[in-house]
Protein backbone atom coordinates (compact mmCIF):
# COMPACT_ATOMS: atom_id res chain seq x y z
CA UNK A 1 0.00 0.00 0.00
CA UNK A 2 1.26 3.41 -0.98
CA UNK A 3 0.96 5.82 2.04
CA UNK A 4 1.69 9.00 0.07
CA UNK A 5 4.16 9.82 2.28
CA UNK A 6 7.12 10.53 -0.13
CA UNK A 7 8.65 14.50 -0.08
CA UNK A 8 6.70 15.06 3.78
CA UNK A 9 9.01 15.66 5.92
CA UNK A 10 8.96 14.35 9.86
CA UNK A 11 10.80 15.13 13.26
CA UNK A 12 10.37 11.66 15.80
CA UNK A 13 11.78 13.27 19.40
CA UNK A 14 13.56 10.17 21.20
CA UNK A 15 14.66 8.76 17.93
CA UNK A 16 17.90 6.88 18.46
CA UNK A 17 16.86 3.96 19.26
CA UNK A 18 13.75 2.07 20.35
CA UNK A 19 10.70 2.65 19.30
CA UNK A 20 11.65 6.46 18.31
CA UNK A 21 14.11 4.60 15.47
CA UNK A 22 11.67 1.99 14.40
CA UNK A 23 9.02 4.89 13.59
CA UNK A 24 12.07 6.93 11.83
CA UNK A 25 13.30 3.25 9.82
CA UNK A 26 9.23 2.95 8.76
CA UNK A 27 8.68 6.65 7.64
CA UNK A 28 11.90 6.74 5.85
CA UNK A 29 11.00 3.45 3.89
CA UNK A 30 7.88 5.36 2.57
CA UNK A 31 10.04 8.10 1.77
CA UNK A 32 10.08 10.83 4.14
CA UNK A 33 12.81 12.90 4.85
CA UNK A 34 13.45 12.39 8.79
CA UNK A 35 14.73 14.17 11.28
CA UNK A 36 16.20 11.81 14.49
CA UNK A 37 16.86 13.15 17.89
CA UNK A 38 18.60 11.76 21.32
CA UNK A 39 20.29 13.24 23.81
CA UNK A 40 23.62 11.63 23.03
CA UNK A 41 25.46 13.04 20.50
CA UNK A 42 27.68 10.11 19.84
CA UNK A 43 24.73 7.75 19.78
CA UNK A 44 22.69 9.93 17.95
CA UNK A 45 25.40 9.91 14.74
CA UNK A 46 25.46 6.22 15.10
CA UNK A 47 21.95 5.91 14.77
CA UNK A 48 21.58 8.58 11.57
CA UNK A 49 24.44 6.62 9.89
CA UNK A 50 22.39 3.51 10.69
CA UNK A 51 19.51 4.79 8.92
CA UNK A 52 21.08 6.37 5.97
CA UNK A 53 22.67 2.40 5.18
CA UNK A 54 19.15 0.98 5.71
CA UNK A 55 17.03 3.22 4.02
CA UNK A 56 19.00 5.36 0.86
CA UNK A 57 17.64 7.61 -1.13
CA UNK A 58 16.25 9.96 1.89
CA UNK A 59 17.76 12.39 3.55
CA UNK A 60 18.19 11.38 7.11
CA UNK A 61 19.37 14.25 10.16
CA UNK A 62 20.16 14.62 13.55
CA UNK A 63 19.33 17.09 15.92
CA UNK A 64 20.64 16.25 19.80
CA UNK A 65 18.73 17.97 22.43
CA UNK A 66 17.61 17.07 26.40
CA UNK A 67 13.87 17.09 26.36
CA UNK A 68 14.58 18.32 30.45
CA UNK A 69 15.87 21.53 29.43
CA UNK A 70 13.78 23.78 27.77
CA UNK A 71 16.72 25.78 26.26
CA UNK A 72 17.33 22.65 24.51
CA UNK A 73 14.37 22.39 22.96
CA UNK A 74 13.82 26.13 22.17
CA UNK A 75 17.38 25.80 20.08
CA UNK A 76 16.22 22.13 18.62
CA UNK A 77 12.83 23.74 17.03
CA UNK A 78 15.13 26.69 15.98
CA UNK A 79 16.97 24.35 13.36
CA UNK A 80 14.02 22.37 12.25
CA UNK A 81 13.53 22.58 8.90
CA UNK A 82 9.38 22.44 7.72
CA UNK A 83 7.91 19.74 9.69
CA UNK A 84 4.90 18.38 8.19
CA UNK A 85 4.82 15.53 11.00
CA UNK A 86 5.57 15.50 14.62
CA UNK A 87 5.95 12.10 16.32
CA UNK A 88 6.29 13.03 19.92
CA UNK A 89 7.75 9.75 21.28
CA UNK A 90 10.51 10.21 23.44
CA UNK A 91 9.53 9.78 27.13
CA UNK A 92 11.15 8.25 30.65
CA UNK A 93 10.26 5.00 32.41
CA UNK A 94 10.80 3.17 35.23
CA UNK A 95 9.76 1.04 38.16
CA UNK A 96 9.29 2.62 41.46
CA UNK A 97 7.46 2.29 44.40
CA UNK A 98 5.34 5.12 45.11
CA UNK A 99 6.59 6.16 48.51
CA UNK A 100 10.12 6.38 46.72
CA UNK A 101 8.93 9.19 43.93
CA UNK A 102 10.11 11.84 44.82
CA UNK A 103 8.73 15.64 43.91
CA UNK A 104 11.85 16.29 41.61
CA UNK A 105 10.56 12.73 40.28
CA UNK A 106 7.65 13.94 39.31
CA UNK A 107 8.72 17.19 37.58
CA UNK A 108 11.06 15.80 35.58
CA UNK A 109 8.88 12.92 34.42
CA UNK A 110 6.20 15.76 33.51
CA UNK A 111 8.83 17.91 32.04
CA UNK A 112 10.16 14.97 29.60
CA UNK A 113 7.30 13.03 29.32
CA UNK A 114 4.56 15.62 28.45
CA UNK A 115 6.19 18.79 28.11
CA UNK A 116 8.19 17.82 25.32
CA UNK A 117 5.24 17.63 23.20
CA UNK A 118 3.62 20.74 24.58
CA UNK A 119 6.53 23.06 23.49
CA UNK A 120 7.29 20.83 20.13
CA UNK A 121 3.74 21.05 19.30
CA UNK A 122 3.11 25.10 20.28
CA UNK A 123 6.48 25.64 17.56
CA UNK A 124 5.72 23.54 14.89
CA UNK A 125 1.92 23.26 14.92
CA UNK A 126 0.93 27.05 13.59
CA UNK A 127 3.17 26.57 10.45
CA UNK A 128 1.14 22.93 10.15
CA UNK A 129 -2.00 24.99 10.03
CA UNK A 130 -0.52 28.11 7.95
CA UNK A 131 -0.03 25.56 5.62
CA UNK A 132 -3.15 22.88 5.56
CA UNK A 133 -1.66 19.94 6.28
CA UNK A 134 0.57 18.38 9.15
CA UNK A 135 0.13 15.17 11.77
CA UNK A 136 1.24 15.21 14.98
CA UNK A 137 1.20 11.91 16.82
CA UNK A 138 1.66 11.31 20.38
CA UNK A 139 3.26 7.49 21.56
CA UNK A 140 1.65 6.93 24.59
CA UNK A 141 1.02 4.02 26.53
CA UNK A 142 -2.17 1.71 28.16
CA UNK A 143 -0.38 3.00 31.15
CA UNK A 144 -1.37 6.28 30.81
CA UNK A 145 -4.97 4.63 31.00
CA UNK A 146 -4.74 1.25 33.46
CA UNK A 147 -1.85 3.15 35.97
CA UNK A 148 0.93 0.50 36.60
CA UNK A 149 1.14 0.66 40.52
CA UNK A 150 4.71 0.37 40.61
CA UNK A 151 5.40 3.44 37.70
CA UNK A 152 2.68 5.91 38.83
CA UNK A 153 4.60 8.80 37.98
CA UNK A 154 5.39 7.35 34.17
CA UNK A 155 1.11 6.49 34.09
CA UNK A 156 0.20 9.66 34.77
CA UNK A 157 2.40 11.40 32.55
CA UNK A 158 0.95 9.27 29.86
CA UNK A 159 -2.71 9.96 31.12
CA UNK A 160 -1.44 13.57 30.49
CA UNK A 161 -0.08 12.74 26.91
CA UNK A 162 -3.43 11.90 26.30
CA UNK A 163 -5.18 15.15 26.88
CA UNK A 164 -2.71 17.48 25.22
CA UNK A 165 -3.01 15.35 21.79
CA UNK A 166 -7.19 15.60 22.65
CA UNK A 167 -7.08 18.76 23.36
CA UNK A 168 -4.93 19.91 20.31
CA UNK A 169 -6.84 17.94 17.98
CA UNK A 170 -9.69 20.28 18.58
CA UNK A 171 -7.75 23.34 17.22
CA UNK A 172 -7.54 21.68 14.20
CA UNK A 173 -11.73 21.50 13.13
CA UNK A 174 -11.94 22.10 9.87
CA UNK A 175 -8.32 21.74 8.72
CA UNK A 176 -6.59 18.61 7.03
CA UNK A 177 -4.63 18.82 10.39
CA UNK A 178 -4.80 16.09 12.43
CA UNK A 179 -3.56 14.73 16.03
CA UNK A 180 -3.82 11.34 17.56
CA UNK A 181 -2.15 9.22 19.67
CA UNK A 182 -1.13 5.37 19.87
CA UNK A 183 -1.47 3.40 22.74
CA UNK A 184 1.47 0.88 22.83
CA UNK A 185 1.03 -2.00 25.26
CA UNK A 186 3.53 -3.85 26.76
CA UNK A 187 6.74 -2.77 23.59
CA UNK A 188 10.27 -4.69 23.96
CA UNK A 189 12.17 -1.51 23.34
CA UNK A 190 15.85 -1.24 24.14
CA UNK A 191 14.51 0.67 27.50
CA UNK A 192 12.98 -1.92 28.10
CA UNK A 193 15.41 -4.71 27.17
CA UNK A 194 18.11 -3.04 29.44
CA UNK A 195 15.36 -3.31 32.19
CA UNK A 196 14.74 -7.11 31.98
CA UNK A 197 18.55 -7.75 31.28
CA UNK A 198 19.13 -5.92 34.77
CA UNK A 199 16.21 -7.88 36.40
CA UNK A 200 17.71 -11.20 34.53
CA UNK A 201 21.47 -10.35 35.73
CA UNK A 202 20.46 -9.70 39.15
CA UNK A 203 18.81 -12.72 39.39
CA UNK A 204 21.20 -15.26 37.46
CA UNK A 205 18.59 -15.94 34.99
CA UNK A 206 18.67 -15.71 31.17
CA UNK A 207 17.28 -12.77 29.66
CA UNK A 208 14.95 -14.89 27.52
CA UNK A 209 13.50 -16.63 30.70
CA UNK A 210 12.88 -13.61 32.64
CA UNK A 211 11.46 -11.97 29.53
CA UNK A 212 8.70 -14.61 29.34
CA UNK A 213 8.30 -14.55 33.31
CA UNK A 214 7.63 -10.44 32.84
CA UNK A 215 5.43 -11.29 29.83
CA UNK A 216 4.04 -14.18 31.39
CA UNK A 217 2.34 -12.02 34.53
CA UNK A 218 0.27 -9.77 32.41
CA UNK A 219 -3.04 -11.72 32.41
CA UNK A 220 -5.01 -9.70 29.85
CA UNK A 221 -2.66 -9.87 27.22
CA UNK A 222 -3.77 -11.29 24.16
CA UNK A 223 -0.58 -11.44 22.32
CA UNK A 224 1.10 -13.29 25.21
CA UNK A 225 4.56 -11.84 23.98
CA UNK A 226 6.03 -8.80 23.78
CA UNK A 227 5.21 -6.36 21.23
CA UNK A 228 8.00 -5.70 18.91
CA UNK A 229 9.16 -2.10 18.24
CA UNK A 230 8.02 -2.18 14.64
CA UNK A 231 4.99 -2.89 15.09
CA UNK A 232 4.31 0.57 17.51
CA UNK A 233 6.06 2.44 14.21
CA UNK A 234 3.49 1.21 11.71
CA UNK A 235 0.44 2.29 13.34
CA UNK A 236 2.08 5.83 13.70
CA UNK A 237 3.36 5.42 9.90
CA UNK A 238 -0.26 5.17 9.05
CA UNK A 239 -1.75 7.82 11.05
CA UNK A 240 0.81 9.93 10.07
CA UNK A 241 -0.60 9.32 6.21
CA UNK A 242 -2.94 11.13 4.37
CA UNK A 243 -4.60 7.55 4.47
CA UNK A 244 -5.55 8.63 7.86
CA UNK A 245 -7.39 12.05 7.13
CA UNK A 246 -10.69 11.21 9.03
CA UNK A 247 -8.57 9.74 12.03
CA UNK A 248 -8.52 13.15 14.70
CA UNK A 249 -8.64 13.56 17.78
CA UNK A 250 -8.01 9.53 18.39
CA UNK A 251 -6.11 7.27 20.52
CA UNK A 252 -5.03 4.23 18.78
CA UNK A 253 -5.28 0.78 20.65
CA UNK A 254 -1.70 -1.08 19.71
CA UNK A 255 -1.63 -2.95 23.04
CA UNK A 256 -1.74 -6.51 22.36
CA UNK A 257 -5.52 -6.62 23.81
CA UNK A 258 -4.32 -5.88 27.28
CA UNK A 259 -6.65 -2.91 28.02
CA UNK A 260 -10.09 -4.62 28.59
CA UNK A 261 -12.11 -1.47 28.60
CA UNK A 262 -12.65 0.71 25.29
CA UNK A 263 -11.80 4.13 25.26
Amino acid sequence: MDLQLTGKTAFISGSSRGIGYATARALAGEGVDVVLNGRDPARLADAVAALRREVPGVSVSGLPADFAVADDVDRLCDQLPGVDILVNNVGLFELKAFDLISDDDWRRYHEVNVLSGVRLARRLMPAMLERGWGRIVFVSSESGVNIPANMIHYGTSKTAMLAVGNGLAKLTKGTAVTVNSVLGGPTYSDGVADTVRALAAAQSLPEEQMRAAIIGTNQTSLLERFIEPAEIATAVTFLASPLASAINGSAMRVDGGVLTTLL
